[in-house]
């Protein structure tokens, strides 16, 4: 019996946990940076559409340590849909394309594609005017895992 409660327990003292942590985040926040294999780090960027969401929908953030760029990838459509300058003094500046220049792979979109920088775009199916959070400042660690190369577009 005190093993059950004591799973009991567990299960409310992690529910409780991850509830207190997603309210401190707000509608959207962005996650610390991993290294892949295939030499890119990427981040996630969590988000609300609207304040009742119950559960938070992402993007990733990928950053080429060969690019000056931050890229956001939607995981579900599978496609690169813009890019912010990694140098961008902490203001809101978004390259957004254009719905049919978006591809699964940065190689297949052309360098004019991308357009001059704008606003942030908007929270992805959002239902007001929130726009998405411009990224943190802070780089991935310039040194790779040993025996690691960057990885070219």
């Amino acid at each position: 019996m005190n093993a059950m409660k004591t799973i009991g327990l567990t299960g409310v003292l992690l529910l409780a946990a991850a509830t207190s942590a997603q309210a401190g985040y707000g509608r959207q926040y962005y996650s610390g940076w991993n290294y892949t294999s295939n030499g890119y780090y990427y981040r996630t960027y969590y988000y609300k559409p609207y304040e009742s969401y119950p559960t938070y929908n992402y993007h990733y953030v990928v950053y080429y340590p060969s690019q000056p760029y931050y890229y956001y990838y939607n995981p579900v459509r599978r496609v690169y849909w813009g890019r912010v300058p990694v140098e961008n003094d902490g203001k809101a500046v978004y390259s957004l394309l254009a719905e049919k220049d978006r591809k699964g792979s940065l190689a297949e979109i052309k360098e004019d594609k991308f357009p001059k920088p704008g606003a942030m775009p908007g929270v992805p199916d959002a239902k007001d005017d929130l726009k998405i959070a411009v990224p943190p400042r802070d780089l991935p660690p310039r040194d790779l895992p040993p025996g690691e190369k960057p990885a070219k577009l």
